[in-house]
């Protein structure tokens, strides 16, 4: 029997957990919520004990520490989650499966999964932003993720507050300040009282967070001249593109130039590019 590769996409909200073969293909495939620590990593566990794989790719939200040199490698680290600082997720999942994981964040886990077979597979360069529970960046360039001494934390960099918007921002760290305080799920429930899918896409709040995202995407587009930004997760829809790219040009105002198709809307359905990401990657720790 072929050795199967796993994968562990660890959001906020779900665990998504699957089995693929050599090529990609899922074996098998389930979601759990994500609880305290110990519930959810007990039924990783579970899922893996039942459906054996010989490597894990796991894509988690952050931050995380994924410095294999560091004391704390392999824990999440100071998140907004309730009771997630510092699990030590990748170290449970070893002691119980005793297979080797790849450990990154869910954004690069994205992004590599896009670089692999999605929107960057014919690009050597991309960044993928999830607009979610969270707002994350992950970066690749020729088949390396791009990262210092940590992940980088784009969702949380400085932002410029729409005129008109006097939100005070949910990010219990950064207010108004940063990006996930002002367009993710959770700051669109808290303007408005509904969750993003209860509301009109015509509704005003869209409007701002397009505004936010172009510039998410301008800042990453300046830093790191990608040839593709890539946009996943719930928020942005393709009615939002257009605005997004709109805003993203005005903002601009001719400095540089920009292709008219640079910043695209992920192609995988249920934004499963972590997924493939995560397969991708526990290959390659097989050294396959």
């Amino acid at each position: 029997m072929t050795e199967l590769l796993g994968s562990i996409e660890a959001g906020g909200t779900k665990f998504v957990l699957a089995t693929a073969d050599a090529d990609f293909n899922i074996q098998d495939r389930d979601r759990i919520p994500t609880t305290t620590p110990a519930e959810t990593i007990q039924g990783c566990i579970d899922f893996f004990t039942a459906h054996p794989v010989a490597a894990l790719g796991l894509g988690s939200f952050g931050p995380i520490d994924q410095n294999l040199k560091s004391p704390t490698y392999g824990r999440i680290l100071a998140t907004p989650k309730p009771g997630w600082a510092n699990t030590d997720i990748v170290g449970e999942l070893k002691a119980a499966l005793h297979i080797p994981i790849f450990f990154t964040t869910d954004v690069n886990a994205s992004v590599y999964g896009e670089y692999i077979q999605g929107a960057a597979k014919d690009v050597d360069s991309a960044v993928y932003f999830t607009i979610g529970t969270g707002i994350g960046g992950g970066a690749i360039q020729d088949g390396h993720f791009i990262g210092g001494r940590s992940h980088s934390e784009m969702g949380h960099a400085t932002v410029m507050q729409h005129p008109d918007d006097d939100f005070a921002g949910v990010c219990p760290f950064h207010g108004n300040k940063c990006f996930e305080g002002l367009a993710s799920g959770p700051a669109i429930e808290k303007r408005t009282g509904k969750r993003g899918e209860d509301l009109p896409r015509t509704d005003r709040v869209f409007d701002f967070v397009s505004y936010y995202v172009a510039q998410l995407c301008l800042d990453a587009y300046l830093n790191l001249m990608p040839e593709k930004i890539i946009l996943g997760g719930s928020v942005i829809s393709a009615t939002e593109l257009p605005k997004v790219r709109k805003y993203m040009k005005e903002l601009n105002n001719g400095y540089v130039t920009m292709p008219d198709d640079l910043v695209v809307l992920t192609e995988f359905p249920n934004n499963a590019s972590a997924t493939v990401g995560d397969f991708a990657l526990a290959k390659q720790v097989l050294g396959e």
